[in-house]
């Protein structure tokens, strides 16, 4: 049965409105990053002043985007491969204790990381990696764990064995199994944690302020530390500046990678 003209009209609309709700703070953020605001550099007239105070702040704005993308970098790998092979194991290999350690596993969502960051900072500090990237990357890397984990052993379950099975009957051992003919089938599912990873690295904000000095800073971090408070004036124009940087790879990567992201959360979320 075919749905009434108007009926299609009014559900365009209605999506239309949604989604400018949504995306009317980015917008905003956008506008206000170029235009005069009182206690910026764009004090009047429109221009990109916010972004040079941005740009030559501190350590300066290449430095901290190159904190930000080592982070995420060791975050996503980390998480990509940690949680294919976590996600593997629980899914096709019966030994004791799979259980056990699958909800071990899943109750660090039940633990506020914020508690465990002055424990992680000490033993840090006794192993050499406090205020590293790599170290800052670990540990965000380590609250990703349960959510990709999860993802990764239903997106493994939804796979039939018969599919493993026949390669090992061909000589396939269970590590050719799973890169040869596994993996390209859980690549959504993949791409879906490595995203996910890579989001909650570049935003994080607790983590850096806990394990990095202002030299190993990311850029939220950088960002807080900017609001440079002059007669009771922020300085909300660098800081929009910074927020507009902060969402241009986001918003690149999540369009570009939309389809699988779709795809890998749906076998990740429903098992087959």
């Amino acid at each position: 049965m075919t749905t009434p003209l108007w009926k299609r009209v009014i559900a365009r609309v209605l999506e239309g409105l949604l989604a400018l709700i949504f995306i009317s703070p980015l917008i905003w953020v956008v506008i206000c990053s170029f235009s005069p605001q009182p206690g910026s550099a764009q004090s009047k007239g429109w221009g990109v002043a916010n972004y040079l105070t941005l740009f030559g702040y501190q350590e300066g704005l290449p430095k901290y985007l190159f904190n930000s993308i080592v982070v995420s970098l060791v975050a996503v790998v980390f998480s990509v491969v940690v949680c294919t092979l976590a996600g593997y194991s629980f899914s096709r290999f019966d030994y004791p204790g799979r259980n056990l350690g699958f909800m071990v596993t899943l109750s660090i969502l039940m633990v506020p990381y914020a508690s465990l960051l002055i424990p992680l900072m000490v033993w840090f500090k006794d192993i050499g990696l406090n205020d590293t990237l790599l170290g800052v990357g670990l540990v965000i890397t380590l609250f990703q764990l349960p959510m990709s984990t999860f993802i990764m052993r239903n997106a493994f379950d939804a796979i039939p064995k018969d599919m493993e099975e026949a390669a090992m009957v061909d000589g396939c051992n269970s590590f050719q199994a799973l890169f040869k003919i596994l993996v390209p089938v859980v690549k959504p599912s993949m791409v879906t944690v490595g995203l996910l990873a890579f989001l909650e690295a570049w935003n994080n904000f607790m983590i850096p302020l806990y394990l990095s000095s202002s030299a190993k800073s990311t850029l939220p971090l950088a960002m807080v530390n900017m609001r440079q408070q002059t007669m009771g004036v922020i300085d909300y124009g660098a800081t929009e500046a910074g927020v507009v940087v902060l969402l241009i790879p986001c918003a690149i990567l999540f369009l570009a990678l939309q389809k699988y992201y779709v795809k890998g959360f749906m076998a990740g979320a429903v098992k087959g």
